[in-house]
């Protein structure tokens, strides 16, 4: 591996001769095994790993925190903060609609800033002066995290090795061959780098990267492909109290784990499948392939709530804001005050988003079929064309449309007046 000169661009980076005892924010993957026992040998520091477990699914906690220790770490600690993600992160972009470029609903974004939090008091608790994360260069997640680190404490220094080391995937196998390091698959890493939640999962890289052709077969580890889902639909009934999911058919459940739940249906159903080209903060254009059947059935559910128990100048409104939450999530931008300020009216927007919305699943798509709630706008006797009278007078009709049109009509005359007398003049 060449050796680079680490040199320091920003006030809270590490001083490599200043380090004594990093919090390495740990994976078990390669990136983050590699990393583990070169920051070992490159500056002799002692290494605190610490696992944030969001709801990945399939992880085995202990194989992760034993392979920390066995490569030196002096502790490995693993925080299950699935209920603190769902409820402070994932619950604000739900009452957001929140999605970032029509398609991505921000599962790694909401999870970075909780990251960043528990480093910082794992950190203090375990006397850290430095913590070390595995994101590179051209990514949005060392904004994410280093944003946040530098927010919630700028004395924490931090160092980015893959950032700073510039080795490609090649020689960082090599590196973990020499060195003994086990990864994930075997030293021949997948061909994807994944990251996933209980909101979501995303596939980039490798074989993505050819913009002129579909994604394989083997990027989708979570979600079916809709051509292989069931033949016959399925009929999901999500309840929702104050914005909130809070039951799935009747059933009431917690956050946590009525999101695995939804998200269990949606991968039979081969739904919450996207293919999104993305604009990422640091100025690239990627390809980015989602995996978010929890997202796509509940933000699903939860817009169509909001139209019927929403005014139009409120739902019209809201989806400005919606865009600009999406974008403050997305570009690292946690702790900016707009978003405290967007989420105060998220709140009052979702007090009466309360009912069912009954979704119905098949190959693929996710498409609301009923709905129901105590605060609906809607009104059947009002909507029907089968009634009259009560407080929508159709004798009214005339004189509405007169006055709605009038600027419209008179500017249809004008334009009219206009346009003869230019044809007058080129006859003159």
């Amino acid at each position: 591996m060449t050796e680079h000169p680490v040199e320091r661009t920003a006030s809270y980076e590490a001083d490599p001769e200043q380090m004594g005892r990093v919090l390495l924010l740990y994976s078990g993957g390669l990136d983050t095994s590699v990393m583990l026992r070169w920051i070992q040998e490159r500056y002799g520091a002692e290494i605190v790993a610490l696992t944030v477990n969001l709801g990945q699914p399939g992880e085995d906690w202990e194989v992760v925190t034993g392979k920390a220790r066995d490569l030196g770490a002096l502790d490995a600690i693993v925080v299950d903060a699935r209920e603190e993600f769902a409820r402070h992160y994932v619950l604000p972009a739900i009452k957001a609609n929140a999605l970032y470029g029509g398609g991505y609903p921000l599962f790694t974004a909401l999870g970075r800033p909780l990251i960043g939090k528990l480093a910082v008091e794992h950190a203090h608790r375990s006397g850290c002066d430095t913590v070390a994360h595995g994101c590179t260069g051209k990514g949005n997640d060392q904004v994410r995290i280093e944003a946040t680190l530098a927010t919630l404490d700028p004395e924490l220094r931090v160092i980015a090795p893959v950032r700073d080391w510039r080795m490609g995937r090649e020689e960082e196998i090599a590196y973990a061959r020499q060195h003994g390091i086990p990864v994930k698959g075997g030293t021949e890493a997948a061909p994807y780098s994944i990251d996933d939640n209980l909101w979501g999962r995303s596939s980039e890289g490798g074989a993505i990267e050819d913009l002129d052709e579909p994604p394989r077969d083997d990027v989708f580890q979570l979600v079916a492909r809709p051509e292989d889902a069931p033949d016959q639909p399925e009929l999901v009934r999500v309840g929702f109290e104050g914005g909130c999911p809070v039951s799935l058919d009747g059933q009431q459940l917690g956050l946590v784990e009525l999101l695995e739940r939804v998200a269990e249906l949606g991968r039979r159903h081969g739904v919450g499948i996207v293919d999104q080209i993305e604009d990422r903060v640091v100025g690239l254009k990627v390809r980015d392939l989602y995996e978010v059947p929890a997202a796509a059935i509940v933000l699903t559910a939860h817009r169509e709530l909001e139209k019927l128990v929403s005014t139009i100048h409120q739902n019209t409104f809201k989806r400005a804001l919606e865009d600009r939450w999406a974008y403050l999530c997305y570009a690292g931008l946690w702790h900016e005050p707009l978003r405290s300020d967007l989420d105060a009216y998220m709140d009052s927007a979702n007090e009466l988003v309360t009912g069912e919305i009954t979704v119905r699943l098949y190959k693929g798509s996710a498409t609301p079929v009923a709905r129901s709630s105590p605060h609906a706008l809607y009104d059947r006797s009002l909507a029907s064309f089968g009634e009259s009278g009560g407080e929508f007078s159709q004798a009214a009709s005339p004189g509405f449309i007169e006055l709605f049109t009038l600027q419209s009509r008179m500017a249809h005359r004008i334009r009219a007046r206009a346009s003869e007398q230019r044809e007058q003049r080129k006859e003159e």
